[in-house]
């Protein structure tokens, strides 16, 4: 019986490591902020056609108003309650989205703040996204409902109650994370109102979570809410399905708690890849390009089956969370296109595509002030709307990197080549790099200060390519480069250092 249970427990475990993606697609795109109306019509006219496999969305519950600063992106990661209203949108305006992203085939994962409420310091009264009361004074949540007996300060060792000092697992657990009242997740009740939120999304049809904060929650309660969770919605996956579960456990060395305490269950936010791949890309610490060759595991990462990888998260492309100044962001463009090419072309980990808002950072001594500041909205706080250029570039401060045709097509080229080995190797032992995907995809890089003039084996079938970072396949014609493919597999490609994009990529599907 014993073995049973281990196996059907391991069995679980497992699925939950599964994005449950369809139709071939691989990759999430976040869509930081957007609202409910604006993802769903982005399935329809622009995720489905191009390949993306999900969407992380924004917190969807009730959460606190914060008005000084003026409505700050993270006013979003302190709850009020599980009601399921936001400045994205309403309950009703949520399941639109999700109803009509499955069918389209584009998974939906929730972004779950359940390691605590608002902060301490939230005061009294209706200044929250539904208008409901609540007291943070005295931890009073009446709409889920939460009471003082719900959380953790009786057992928190420290004189501010706060998480003081990170080398002590018990504290980084028992105590509030920058002072954010911090649930009491060992409880029964508090464990059930948690997996009744996250139950009520997945019968709405989502695949799944981005667990936040974990690394301040104990894995065993952590398995006790992932154990109460349903199957995904049969309406749109087939039976059995678990939510895919991905976890954020900042864990780049030098701390007790590590990121495989919680591997078993589910995936976990791999924040070394994008932190070390942006120093790569720059140049830093004498980092170069040929030395990925053994991208990955070989890197001190974790296995690419636990993984869950990104060149920067909300967080950290503006100064929070981990990764420091080496993280590539959408300012600087150059450099990023080129990080997420290789990360797209990569076999390592689930891979999720940021897309983001612009804001006017204020760097003060390597600081920026502005850090906190909320995505485009009127005046009232209410976030705009995102508008699409003729040029299918976003207006109004949405960045919409996923949209950049670089960006858009390796998403596409991770689709083509998903299941093939990584192979044909090639560097200059500097900074220019290529590599392969078994018979389906070659891309090459050229990150050296002198232009690349190189004839390589790409393992591909002869013939004509079509480049998909200088344009695409379009018809029967190339937008952008050429490369010819001889019979036996070798082509030459010449890639200027000081061209715009300097790299090039071909894939079974930009065949002329």
């Amino acid at each position: 019986m014993k073995l049973i249970v281990l196996v059907a427990l391991f069995g679980l475990s497992l699925a939950q490591h599964n994005p449950n993606t369809r139709n071939g697609r691989t990759s999430i795109v976040h869509l930081f902020e957007w609202r409910w109306a604006d993802i769903a019509a982005e399935c329809e006219r622009y995720l489905a056609p191009n390949g993306f496999g999900g969407v992380q969305i924004s917190p969807p519950h009730e959460s606190i108003v914060v008005t000084s600063p003026f409505r700050p992106w993270w006013e979003r990661y302190q709850p009020i309650s599980y009601n399921l209203c936001s400045r994205s949108g309403n309950e009703n305006q949520l399941r639109d989205m999700i109803t009509r992203c499955n069918n389209v085939g584009v998974n939906i994962y929730v972004d779950a703040i359940i390691n605590h409420m608002c902060g301490a310091g939230g005061g009294e009264g209706t200044h929250s996204s539904c208008g409901t009361w609540f007291s943070a004074n005295k931890k009073e949540f009446p709409s889920v409902p939460y009471s003082h007996l719900d959380f953790n300060d009786g057992k928190c060792r420290t004189g501010s109650g706060n998480i003081e000092n990170y080398g002590d697992p018990n504290q980084v657990r028992d105590c509030r994370l920058v002072s954010l009242l911090d649930l009491a997740l060992e409880k029964d009740y508090v464990r059930g109102k948690t997996a009744a939120y996250m139950n009520k999304l997945i019968d709405m049809g989502v695949a799944g979570f981005r667990v936040d904060a974990c690394k301040h929650m104990w894995p065993g309660d952590l398995s006790s809410v992932y154990g109460r969770l349903h199957n995904l919605n049969t309406k749109w996956f087939s039976g059995g399905s678990k939510p895919f579960i991905y976890q954020e456990v900042i864990d780049l060395g030098g701390e007790p708690i590590k990121f495989s305490e919680y591997t078993h269950l589910g995936r976990v936010t791999e924040f070394k890849f994008g932190a070390r791949l942006g120093g790569v890309f720059r140049k830093w610490n004498n980092d170069k390009l040929s030395y990925t060759k053994n991208w990955g595991e070989g890197w001190g990462f974790m296995p690419s089956g636990n993984a869950l990888v990104f060149v920067d998260n909300h967080d950290n492309q503006r100064g929070h969370g981990a990764g420091g100044a080496s993280i590539l962001t959408f300012w600087d463009p150059k450099l990023y296109k080129m990080a997420s090419a290789y990360m797209l072309a990569h076999p390592y980990g689930v891979t999720r595509v940021m897309s983001s808002f612009r804001w006017n950072r204020n760097i003060v001594n390597g600081q920026d002030k502005n850090d906190w500041m909320g995505p485009p909205s009127y005046s009232d706080g209410a976030t705009k709307p995102v508008p699409i250029n003729p040029d299918s570039t976003c207006g109004d401060g949405w960045v919409c990197e996923h949209r950049w045709r670089q960006i858009k097509n390796m998403v596409l080229f991770r689709n083509v080549v998903n299941g093939q080995p990584h192979s044909n190797w090639w560097d200059n032992q500097n900074n220019q790099v290529a590599f392969g995907r078994g018979n389906k995809g070659f891309i090459v890089f050229n990150n050296d200060n002198w232009d690349l003039d190189v004839t390589l084996n790409t393992g591909m079938p002869g013939g004509t390519y079509c480049d998909v970072i200088s344009g695409q396949k379009d018809g029967g014609r190339c937008t952008g480069k050429q490369v010819s493919v001889g019979g036996d597999g070798r082509a030459h490609f010449r890639i200027s250092s000081q061209e715009e994009d300097a790299f090039v990529a071909i894939h079974a599907q930009s065949k002329l």
